[in-house]
């Protein structure tokens, strides 16, 4: 089953993002907990941990790109089932 990675929301005033680098490549697995991506605010630079285990199948939005809405969908897993 596919499961969207989201934007995530890392502080209260945080409205949107910038992926500064993914840590896993498509195709690559990542357990629940693991890094998956460095997401830039516009105070810091935080890794962001997979809400799930699986393989990395799409990313949506490369590193580098403009800033990304919280919430928006930045790519996906396969979680096997």
């Amino acid at each position: 089953m596919r499961v969207p990675v989201h934007m995530p929301k890392l502080g209260y005033d945080m409205t949107e993002g910038r992926i500064e680098s993914w840590l896993v490549a498509v195709g690559g697995e990542v357990r629940r907990g693991e890094p998956l991506a460095e997401i830039e605010t516009d105070k810091i630079v935080i890794e962001m941990e997979s809400l799930a285990t699986g393989t990395l199948v799409e990313i949506t939005h490369p590193a580098g790109e403009d800033m990304i809405p919280v919430g928006e969908v930045i790519g996906y897993l396969e979680d096997g089932n």
